[in-house]
């Protein structure tokens, strides 16, 4: 293992981890750069396939950083990955952030396959629309991963899901299921083309607060045998004009005086609803 104690916080090759963007990430490189974090999540990146960089990490880590290492690809492992490494508090004031899970890695980013290869074979799929929140787009993965969604896609207005957070709250979700970003409509970033998931099959539900709702667990939506599910942003929701081009609109009865649930626990409930009845 190559490590490389921090003597210079100021060196290029820590750009990524302290001084770029998410938007100069995303440019960074020949195809991008994002940052993981945690072991779990690195791992889970690499196994679907992402090259790794470089890795950062306090002395106490080392030995996550090198299970990371030693369970490389043979033609990986033959690279000599730079681990830069120092005491905890010279890391923090490097990122911003005390690492709590210990290790960060630059990996770089694969190109995304387009939408119908994504979806080709699939029966329930996840699509969102500005969903903004990094916590909310990890935890809709997770939801997702765990609970056996086909795919999910995001509009162009929703959080990178490889953002570190995102991905860190997936607990590497965001590796485990398939997904890739659905064109926006006529160059509007705000509303998805839902007609191309009607041409190829599906029918659209979009769960929104509306009269002519029906319950989540209605059978007429759980007979579909291909279906959906669309979530929006955390305060409007799903644009006007995509809940009135869907096939469905959906609600999750609620009690007690509140309306809804945060769209990260509204998904983990749909998607339960979706999945387990149909198989």
């Amino acid at each position: 293992m190559k490590t490389i104690e921090l003597t210079d916080l100021n060196i290029p090759e820590l750009a990524p981890y302290a001084r770029l963007t998410e938007a100069q990430l995303r440019r960074a490189g020949a195809r991008g750069v994002f940052i993981a974090e945690s072991e779990e999540v690195i791992e889970g990146a690499l196994a679907a396939g992402y090259p790794l960089i470089s890795m950062l990490t306090d002395h106490h880590h080392l030995p996550s950083a090198e299970k990371v290492l030693s369970a490389l690809p043979a033609a990986d492992a033959e690279r000599d990955i730079p681990v830069y490494t120092g005491e905890a508090e010279k890391l923090e004031a490097l990122t911003g952030f005390r690492l709590s899970r210990g290790v960060l890695a630059a990996m770089e980013r694969v190109p995304l396959p387009p939408v119908e290869a994504v979806i080709a074979g699939t029966r329930r799929i996840a699509v969102l629309e500005g969903v903004n929140d990094a916590a909310n787009i990890g935890a809709i993965f997770r939801s997702a991963a765990g609970l056996g969604m086909d795919a999910v896609l995001i509009g162009e207005n929703c959080c990178d899901p490889l953002n570190r957070r995102a991905a860190r709250v997936s607990m590497g979700g965001v590796f485990r299921v398939p997904w890739t970003v659905l064109p926006t409509l006529d160059g509007d970033k705000n509303r998805i083309d839902i007609g191309l998931l009607q041409k190829n099959g599906f029918k659209t539900a979009a769960m929104a607060l509306r009269k002519e709702s029906v319950g989540i667990d209605d059978p007429r939506l759980l007979a579909e045998e291909k279906l959906a599910l669309m979530l929006g942003s955390e305060g409007n929701g799903l644009h006007p004009r995509t809940i009135a081009e869907s096939d469905y609109t959906v609600l999750i009865p609620m009690k007690n005086g509140v309306d809804s649930l945060n769209v990260g626990s509204a998904a983990a409930i749909a998607f339960y609803a979706a999945v387990s009845r149909k198989r």
